[in-house]
């Protein structure tokens, strides 16, 4: 990195950004979180069911 840009960022300080629904405006992370909640509870039902009906097929010898 050239001596320029090592002055430009010397007195840089990183802030810690925190969500503020009043600014942001959005409530997608609300959505996105009740979808994988859901997608969850119907993937454990389908792997239940799946477990299910294959435990109760009958075997022949």
């Amino acid at each position: 990195m050239s001596e320029d840009k090592k002055d430009l960022f010397k007195d840089y300080v990183p802030e810690v950004v925190e969500f503020d629904e009043n600014i942001d405006g959005s409530d997608e992370h609300k959505h996105r979180e009740d979808h994988l909640n859901t997608k969850e509870d119907l993937l454990k039902e389908i792997t239940k069911a799946k477990e299910e009906r294959r435990f109760n097929k009958k075997s022949y010898r």
